[in-house]
Parts: structure tokens; C-alpha cells; sequence
């Protein structure tokens, strides 16, 4: 009897991996799997893997061997370097109209050069971004693919029916562009996550800290705020984790966590490139920052002991408060979102990709880490404004962003007498302030890089893109140096 083809192969049986097979087994597809540690495939055909639509292989050679043509190959693997060894191991043994797809962490700049590299070797690369974690693996992540368009319509259907649903069964995975513009989509994405996350962190550590509440009675305002216009999987699983008791102790198991974060580096991406593209994206990079603070942990308690701050006590109303505190983490949300769409659209000019920016808010709206009730709106933005330069200029933003300002603007400043950080809120206020001021100070910047460094200024009373120098002391002359543009 001849054996059955597997649709699609996937080498890498980590967690991700394993939980992606069942997910596109259940889905009716035939899947191959292949780890570089023979004894995790077959543990997993003999376990969680049992079945006949799942085929365990214990060489490359085997593994190529039992896919159809044009055969589709996922990589599940450590970002970098073991990406490009798998792609060498497994170049040999394909053929032209085969397609390679890196599923992992990767940077978009790694997804470009494999395209091309590939592209001129006849296989279509696609570099996938894929959100949900775990549970998304398993029952449906939001996966952004980019690559080499020939390659869409080879793994649109396996792709769309693995993908998390939404709005009457449409699927949280669409083509975003090419080269590295899938796994940029998933930076950024990443990147927001980091932002979210902070702010999160932020208002449980005013309600801790600042205002004395317990893990059980954070766990209440969090839940109730999940009901709302913060309805999120990350508000969601705020409330999950503080309700939760350590089974040793008894007592709420995050209080036994040590506050160091760690990182895998997609925040650190964004930001690197918000400074490449000359985007302001500030509050993702103080999410950055916050975390790599939190890893100092040993200076910091010594520099506890040594630092005073205000050493005051919140001696206002307590559910007052808490009603401004959910205000300030929404619009400080709005803000955050708004510097990623920000990036993504200057990196779709930049490169090319013609991103689609209402289509990747649909995409996060279901699987992903950041999906959230709002990305319908943000959906609702751009389809309404494909050109809209900022979310805060939107007519419902702008009217939530005014709902909440008052609150936003008061929580900051109790946090900043209490002696509380909240990094991330602080600077998202900061962004929302820099950005509709007419006149900020750079005048004076420019002012003073003319004057030690010649790089001359453009003047209000003369055209865009015309260029002066002054001689501030008189004795440097006419000579300029190269002017700088952002």
C-alpha cells in the first residue's frame, strides 16, 4: 500500500512546534515532523503525536521524502543561526517551487536576505510571524506571513485553517507583504506587547504600592476592567495571575516572583527600528528600559537602602482613583498603538511593502499576546482613513483621549508625589503632549548645533528644505557643515 504524502513538514518539536503539528493535524492535514534530537520525535509520535496524520522522521533525507510537491517546510527553531543551518540541510534535497518557512522570532532583516538568497535557488521563503504562544499554537495563532509572494497561495490554506477566527470565521492571517514584512508586522507587533505589558504592570504597582491593595483585591478591579474598553488578553491574564495562590504557602503566587523581567529581544528590534526610520516611538522603548532595570535587582535594593523619595502615603479616594487609573492605562494604550502604527506605516514607504494597516489590526484581533477589543477599532480607523497619519487624530480616539485626560494627567502626577515610577504611562503622556504642540523647542536644538557645529536651520519666515547658518562669535565664518534631516 503506498504510504500517504504529508501536506506540509515542520522541523523543531519545542513547545511551539509540537503544539503547531496538532494544531494542523486536527485540521485535517497530514504533517510530517523532524527534530535534530531523534528521541523527541519519537516521544512524541508515542504521545501527544499518536495518530496517522502525523508522520515522525528521523533524518532530513526521510523527512523531505514523505512530503508532496511542492513541498512545504516549517522551520520551528531558535531564531539566527540555526535558521540558515537548517536551510543548508535542507537545500540539497529540494527542488525548484518548494517553499521554506521560518515561523520562529526572527529579525525582518534575516527574512529579507533569505528571500533573495533563496528566491535566486528557485524556493519561495516565507518568514511568518506567529502570535499566541502556546495555547495559540494549539488552537489557533494570528500568523502574518511575508516572504516571497509565489508562496501565498502554497500555504494560504494550511495557514488560514491553523489561524485564530473572528467576525463570523475570518481568519487572523492575510498575506502582509514582501521580504521581511511579516516578521517586521511581528515585531512591531512584539513590540506593543512590550508597551501593554508595562502599563499593566504599572497600574499594579500603584494599587500595590501606592495605594496598599492586595493581590486578591487587584485581582477584582482587573477583572472588572476586562468588561470594558480594556477587554484584552493581557488584562485578561492579569486577573488569572493574581487570583492564583502558590500551593506551598498559600499565599498569591506573584508576590513570590522575583520582579526581574526578562527579554528575547523583539523590543529591543522595535525600537532600533524607531531610531533607523527616525520614528518616535518612546513609550516602547521605555518598556525596553523598564525591563532592563528590573534585571539590576541587586543594585536596586542596595540603592533602596541609601535613595530617599517622598515617602508619602495616598491619602485620597481610593475607587476615584482606580476610575482615573483605568482611564490613564486606556489612553496611554491609544498611545502606545499609535506609535507602532506610526512605525509600520513609515517602514511599508520605506521598503516598499504597501502594508495594509487596518488589515494587521484585524489580524491581531484574535490569537495573538496583544489582541484586544480596541484593535476593532483601530480597524474601523484606517479603513475609514487609509492615509491617517496618527490614531490620536481619529474622531473616536480623540474623543477618548479627551474623556480621559483630566484622570490620565492626575494619576501621573500622584505617582510622580508618591514617588511610584510608571515609566511607560509618563512618557505616553509626554508623547501625547509633544505631539499636539505646535511649537516644541527644537528651535533652540538646532540653534545650538548650528552654533558649535554648522549644521545650519531652517527659519519660519523662508521655504522648507532652504538652509541658513549664522556666525554666532563672529569669527567662524561663512562655512557650513552637512545639514540633517529627519
Amino acid at each position: 500500500m503506498k504510504m500517504k504524502l504529508a501536506d506540509i513538514g515542520v522541523v523543531g518539536l519545542a513547545v511551539m512546534g509540537e503544539n503547531l503539528i496538532l494544531n494542523i493535524a486536527g485540521k485535517g492535514f497530514t504533517v510530517a515532523c523532524y527534530n535534530r534530537t531523534v528521541k523527541k520525535v519519537d516521544d512524541f509520535i508515542n504521545g501527544r503525536g499518536a495518530g496517522d496524520r502525523i508522520i515522525g522522521c528521523r533524518s532530513i533525507e526521510e523527512f523531505v521524502g514523505v512530503l508532496a510537491k511542492p513541498r512545504r517546510v516549517m522551520l520551528m527553531v531558535k531564531a539566527g543561526a540555526p535558521v540558515d543551518v537548517f536551510i543548508e540541510q535542507l537545500l540539497p534535497h529540494l527542488e525548484a517551487g518548494d517553499v521554506i518557512i521560518d515561523g520562529g522570532n526572527s529579525q525582518y532583516t534575516d527574512s529579507t536576505r533569505r528571500t533573495r538568497a533563496l528566491s535566486d535557488k528557485g524556493i519561495a521563503f516565507v518568514g511568518a510571524g506567529v502570535s499566541g504562544g502556546e495555547e495559540g499554537a494549539l488552537h489557533g495563532p494570528s500568523i502574518m506571513p511575508g516572504g516571497n509572494p509565489e508562496a501565498w497561495p502554497k500555504v494560504k490554506d494550511i495557514f488560514q485553517a491553523i489561524a485564530a477566527k473572528v467576525d463570523n470565521d475570518v481568519p487572523c492571517c492575510e498575506w502582509i507583504g514582501k521580504e521581511g514584512a511579516g516578521h517586521f508586522v511581528k515585531m512591531v507587533h512584539n513590540g506593543i506587547e512590550y508597551g501593554d505589558m508595562q502599563l499593566i504592570c504599572e497600574a499594579y504597582h500603584l494599587m500595590s504600592q501606592g495605594l496598599g491593595m492586595g493581590a486578591d483585591e487587584m485581582h477584582g478591579v482587573f477583572s472588572e476592567w476586562n468588561k470594558g474598553v480594556l477587554d484584552s488578553y493581557l488584562i485578561e491574564i492579569t486577573a488569572d495571575i493574581l487570583k492564583t495562590k502558590d500551593p506551598v504557602t498559600g499565599m498569591p503566587a506573584v508576590d513570590l516572583i522575583l520582579d526581574t523581567a526578562g527579554q528575547k529581544g523583539t523590543g529591543k528590534w522595535t525600537s532600533q527600528a524607531g531610531l533607523d526610520l527616525g520614528i518616535g516611538i518612546p513609550q516602547i522603548a521605555e518598556a525596553v528600559f523598564a525591563r532592563c532595570l528590573s534585571a539590576v535587582k541587586d543594585e536596586r535594593v542596595a540603592a533602596s537602602k541609601k535613595l530617599k523619595g517622598p515617602g508619602r502615603k495616598f491619602m485620597g479616594n481610593k475607587i476615584g482613583f482606580l476610575g482615573k487609573l483605568h482611564n490613564a492605562v486606556y489612553a496611554s494604550k491609544i498611545c502606545s498603538y499609535t506609535q507602532g502604527f506610526q512605525l509600520l506605516r513609515a517602514a511599508s514607504a520605506e521598503y516598499g511593502w504597501n502594508l495594509r494597516l487596518g488589515e494587521i489590526a484585524r489580524i491581531w484581533r484574535g490569537g495573538c499576546i496583544i489582541r484586544a477589543r480596541f484593535l476593532g477599532q483601530i480597524s474601523e480607523a484606517f479603513d475609514a482613513n487609509p492615509g491617517l497619519a496618527s490614531l490620536l487624530l481619529d474622531r473616536n480616539f480623540r474623543k477618548s483621549i479627551s474623556k480621559a485626560q483630566s484622570g490620565w494627567r492626575y494619576v501621573v502626577k500622584t505617582a510622580v508625589s508618591l514617588g511610584v515610577p510608571i515609566p511607560a504611562m509618563g512618557t505616553a503622556l509626554n508623547y501625547y503632549d509633544t505631539y499636539r504642540c505646535s511649537r516644541l523647542p527644537a528651535n533652540l536644538l538646532q540653534a545650538q548645533r548650528d552654533y558649535f557645529g554648522a549644521h545650519t536651520y531652517e527659519r519660519i519666515d523662508r521655504p522648507r528644505g532652504e538652509f541658513h547658518h549664522t556666525d554666532w562669535t563672529g569669527t567662524g565664518g561663512a562655512t557650513s557643515a552637512s545639514t540633517y534631516v529627519v
